[in-house]
């Protein structure tokens, strides 16, 4: 019995996992308004070293269509601006000497749709992980020996819970970010 709980919760610490990873990767997707978050992948080169963007500047948002980034140093304003440019998210930095601001523009019809693809693609990687967790659990309890069927099957049954669950809370943060990216 002991043995089946072991897996039981791993299979849920798997599944919040894929959970906690879907909500990251929606993070990055934008929605129209200005948020710090949407810098986090970038990174830049500070002494040789590439250093994520949050650690060499401040980044804030003076309003709903405005990134600031604020370097701790005003002589890797050029670096972060390069950061910025090459980062792929389709960004004009303009740099004023003493900070780097970020306008954001509104989302286009058609922009949206796009985004709207990204957040079900993202979310269909976190259901896919979640199944893989089931199966990897269930795999694992079928091999376990000298424990009944029945108890194997129980346990079967609480992992599909866990996985519509799980499946459940990745349709709901699709809800909520399709109202985020569709309200203009």
């Amino acid at each position: 019995m002991e043995e089946i709980q072991i897996y039981l919760d791993t299979a849920k610490e798997m599944m919040e996992s894929a959970i906690s990873h879907t909500q990251s990767e929606f993070a990055k997707i934008r929605a129209g308004k200005a948020l710090p978050s949407m810098l986090d992948g970038v990174e830049v080169e500070y002494y040789g070293t590439m250093t994520p963007l949050n650690q060499v500047a401040g980044v804030t948002t003076p309003d709903a269509r405005t990134i600031s980034v604020k370097p701790w140093e005003k002589t890797i304003i050029p670096d972060i601006e390069k950061a910025i440019v090459n980062s792929g998210l389709g960004f004009t930095p303009q740099n004023d000497g003493e900070q780097i601001r970020i306008n954001i523009p509104p989302l286009t019809e058609e922009r949206r749709i796009q985004l709207m693809k990204q957040v079900k693609a993202e979310a269909e990687n976190g259901k896919i992980s979640i199944r893989n967790s089931r199966k990897d659990t269930n795999d694992s309890l079928r091999k376990l020996e000298g424990i009944s069927e029945d108890l194997i099957k129980d346990a079967e049954s609480d992992v599909q819970k866990l996985t519509d669950e799980f499946t459940g809370k990745i349709d709901a943060l699709v809800e909520a970010k399709e109202k985020d990216i569709m309200t203009v």
